[in-house]
């Protein structure tokens, strides 16, 4: 009976520390299945915003002006800061607005200039971005990702910082951004497929993804709950173990 008493302890225990964490808790996309097909309504594409910076780099489509490209590139690699009006000083260009645009608009807005300046017949613009990072602050660590792409997503952050932990408030995961001169928060929740259509899914260079751990009293509240039930399931257990003894001295 001794035994049997062990392993009954043994078991709840078990059980007690299995129940903490529950897959509803921790599990991403909870609600998709196999097939289930979700309609992205906005495509992306990251725009340009003060304090970017661009590598911009114009040549010709052609050998015989490739000489012509020359003046517009101050160095093999021409890396321009965003200024806080929106704005780039290119050489013989001079002072560009380029907040708001994306990349490959201020692709074809600079090979147009070039050509109806009469700098090139046929020039060839490629602009990058070279500081698309999105900053994580969770759980208490902070992290820099750096994306190569100049597109991520929500879910892919979150891949590319390893997951999540189970002490992670997947309900309280924040993204946020700067909107026209403000700061902007949502919160995302990974265990739900409604991320998919969330304006903060896909993610803006310089974005910062901050979700906190369980506090404290969190789960201090949880080991009482968990506490309680566990002394009523041990009395109870106790109560049977003591019967069976009685009735095992009886025969």
């Amino acid at each position: 009976m001794t035994h049997i008493k062990h392993y009954i302890f043994l078991l709840l225990g078990v059980i007690l520390l299995s129940g903490c964490i529950t897959p509803r808790r921790v599990d991403y996309l909870q609600d998709m299945t196999q097939g289930t097909q979700i309609q992205i309504e906005d495509r992306f594409e990251a725009t340009i915003a003060p304090y970017d910076e661009l590598n911009i780099t114009i040549m010709s489509s052609t050998m015989d002006e490739s000489e012509l490209a020359s003046p517009f590139n101050h160095s093999e690699m021409s890396v321009y800061l965003v200024d806080v009006d929106g704005n780039i000083d290119m050489p013989t260009l001079g002072k560009i607005r380029v907040a708001g645009k994306t990349r490959l608009q201020l692709q074809d807005e600079l090979a147009d200039r070039i050509r109806k300046e009469g700098f090139m017949s046929s020039p060839f613009v490629n602009v990058r971005f070279t500081n698309f990072k999105i900053f994580c602050l969770v759980g208490g660590k902070g992290q820099v990702l750096n994306v190569t792409n100049e597109r991520c997503t929500f879910l892919e952050a979150l891949a590319m910082m390893g997951g999540l932990d189970n002490f992670t408030q997947r309900d309280h995961i924040a993204v946020m951004r700067e909107v026209n001169g403000r700061m902007v928060m949502r919160y995302l929740d990974p265990r739900s497929s409604d991320i998919f259509n969330d304006p903060f899914f896909l993610l803006q260079q310089n974005d910062f993804i901050i979700a906190p751990s369980y506090n404290a009293g969190t789960i201090l509240s949880n080991m009482s709950l968990w506490t309680g039930m566990f002394s009523t399931v041990m009395s109870a257990a106790s109560l049977v173990v003591s019967i069976m003894l009685l009735q095992s001295k009886n025969n």
